[in-house]
């Protein structure tokens, strides 16, 4: 049964989302302090996070800067009564997979947690995606280009891993959107254009084929894929 770790000190809260989400099937525990939820998530079997930034002994962004440099790349749902544009920002720029504000509806909570668990899941099979000249560790959170390492910012590693996921596959702005970013952006935002520009910088302007007017597709730049017997992505141990 997938595991849903809830790091919230507002009690009434905590209990609604638990039950909310036993309701769909999910199993949950529930935790008051950021100390708390560090060490469930190092005693395992956590699928996915809900982080509150507004814990009692430390801030959920600690929280969340912990857990990613000790290389857990679990999801993680922000939810908070911050809406700044700022924090919003700073929780996505840390290593937050989603970012919600209270007051919220459930409804959507669970769509967006849905989301991450799907994304997430073949991480269960190994750690390492591969695809051409090209590798993804899950756990460091580093891109290798041939014996080239890279390191990628949060957004970076998030664009870079819907791609790896998705190699070949043309991909549009739209759904880069909303599958990276998680949340509404405006439809007219180049956001994504201007990230796919970051990773081409990073590993080499080959490896993306832009297409006009749609989105983005991820191509095998390896001397197999020149002679027409490219191997499909795979996920390694």
């Amino acid at each position: 049964m997938t595991h849903i770790l809830i790091a919230e000190d507002e009690e009434r809260i905590a209990a609604f989302v638990s039950k909310g989400l036993r309701a769909h099937g999910y199993e949950t525990t529930c935790v008051p302090t950021g100390e708390a939820a560090l060490e469930r998530v190092e005693v395992g079997g956590v699928d996915l996070l809900v982080l509150d930034l507004g814990l009692g002994d430390m801030d959920g962004f600690d929280v969340l800067r912990m857990l990613r440099a000790e290389g857990y790349d679990l999801p993680v749902v922000v939810l908070t009564a911050r809406s700044s544009v700022t924090d919003t920002v700073t929780g996505l720029e840390s290593g937050a997979d989603d970012y919600m504000a209270k007051p919220f509806r459930f409804e959507e909570l669970l769509a967006r947690i849905r989301l991450r668990l799907r994304t997430q899941a073949p991480v269960a099979r190994g750690h390492v995606l591969s695809f051409g000249r090209l590798a993804l560790d899950l756990r460091t959170r580093r891109m290798r280009v041939d014996e080239r390492e890279v390191d990628l910012s949060a957004r970076e590693f998030a664009l870079a891993e819907m791609f790896m996921r998705n190699p070949g596959e043309v991909l549009t702005r739209e759904r880069l959107l909303a599958d990276v970013w998680g949340f509404d952006f405006d439809p007219g935002s180049n956001v994504v254009d201007v990230y796919v520009r970051y990773l081409r910088r990073k590993l080499g302007a080959e490896h993306f084929d832009t297409i006009r007017g749609v989105g983005y597709r991820m191509v095998d730049t390896s001397p197999d894929a020149r002679a027409g017997t490219a191997a499909p992505a795979r996920l390694a141990h």
